[in-house]
């Protein structure tokens, strides 16, 4: 049985709308779903805060860990610890890391090994499946 919070897609959607969430929102976080590229809202937002998951509110970043990779897609360095998991991704004829919300199983988007600083690592995530909290 799965620790992870559990509903139907109705439920899903309800919530997500309740919150304000981006049209995309259900698609990208319940059925793997990817914005297109610059369309984000949090794509170029460098405020001080944190980025929690919009389905159930776990806090995924923090904004010190944000950088620009260019991408068109908000990008991090580092995790809060225990708060992603990962999944490998065969679709579209590729290999990729899929990064889930550890609480609630949300897809968030893809992690690389192509970060600039020490960690190595490029968090790639959609917009639609976060919610920044200023500090």
């Amino acid at each position: 049985m799965s620790d992870k919070i559990q509903k139907t897609d109705a439920e899903w959607k309800a919530l997500l709308a309740e919150k304000g969430a981006e049209p995309v929102a259900f698609e990208v976080t319940r059925h793997a779903g990817t914005e297109r590229a610059f369309t984000g809202k949090y794509e170029a937002v460098w405020a001080d805060g944190s980025y929690h998951c919009i389905c159930c509110g776990a806090k995924l970043f923090d904004s010190d860990t944000k950088f620009d990779a260019g991408c068109g897609w908000p990008s991090f360095s580092l995790a809060v610890p225990g708060a992603i998991e990962e999944h490998v991704d065969r679709k579209y004829g590729m290999t990729r890391t899929e990064t889930v919300c550890a609480s609630c199983g949300a897809h968030l988007g893809h992690v690389f090994p192509d970060g600039p600083t020490e960690t190595g690592l490029r968090y790639c995530m959609n917009s639609a499946s976060l919610d920044f909290k200023p500090k």
